[in-house]
């Protein structure tokens, strides 16, 4: 059985998450529920919870807020929150798990099971501490490898390729992580920091981008030596992209 505490400033969000919890999820145990920051904090200190579901914007401060506020202990954390661009970037980057108001039963499933997998206190620091230095500005992301959880720095990345469900991430170092994620999940947290996807199975880092070479589509020269193919359906973007990055 696994405890768990509701913390959101809506009353009908925490009746609603707690009815889908007691109704189809028996394995999960709901000890509590506070409305904002400082009850929140009180909450988690009397019952100390396996999990706590943590909405982003509260009356009295943030999510990110009661983190910083508390002593970190067991506890897994799902953020449920309404659309918030930036928030919700960090979190993605941070490789914690969120959902989306209104909750769904089959996304909240999907949180669960990973909840169940993640086996270390480690792995979970490591996420809540890259989370709460990346609220201010994202320099790094958070990458689920077979060995563990990777912290690496944007400005360390070359490039990006798929293979089927997996991501191979190529460093400035040389080195070389493997990811359990489509590239579509990185394409969309990392093309509003200087990549871009240059084909199905491509995303690259334009600052190490060393020249152009026209084709049908082209290829991306990269500062690695790669020569990346840019797709005939993104040549035009890409071009207007280079007009702008140089």
């Amino acid at each position: 059985m696994m405890r768990a505490v509701i913390i959101d400033d809506e009353k009908r969000a925490r009746n609603y998450l707690r009815g889908i919890l007691e109704d189809q999820f028996k394995e999960v145990e709901i000890v509590g529920e506070a409305d904002g920051v400082a009850t929140g904090c009180q909450l988690i200190e009397s019952e100390s919870p396996d999990l706590l579901f943590l909405d982003v914007q509260m009356q009295d401060g943030t999510g990110f807020d009661l983190l910083s506020k508390i002593v970190r202990s067991k506890y897994q954390i799902i953020f449920v929150s309404a659309y918030d661009r930036f928030a919700i970037t960090a979190i993605k980057f941070s490789a914690v798990d969120y959902l989306l108001k209104p909750v769904e039963t089959a996304d909240l499933s999907i949180a669960l099971e990973k909840i169940k997998q993640s086996n270390t206190t480690d792995k979970v620091q490591m996420k809540l501490d890259l989370l709460l230095n990346n609220i201010n500005k994202i320099e790094k992301i958070a990458l689920p490898s077979l060995n563990g959880i990777e912290i690496i720095k944007l400005e360390d990345i070359i490039r990006c390729e798929s293979d089927n469900n997996y991501t191979t991430f190529y460093l400035k170092s040389k080195e070389r992580i493997i990811v359990s994620k489509t590239l579509k999940d990185y394409e969309d947290m990392l093309e509003s920091k200087g990549f871009f996807r240059t084909h199905k199975s491509h995303i690259i880092n334009l600052a190490y981008l060393k020249k152009y070479i026209k084709g049908e589509g082209g290829f991306a020269v990269m500062e690695d030596g790669s020569e990346i193919t840019v797709s005939r359906r993104r040549k035009e973007e890409f071009m207007e992209v280079l007009a702008n990055f140089i």
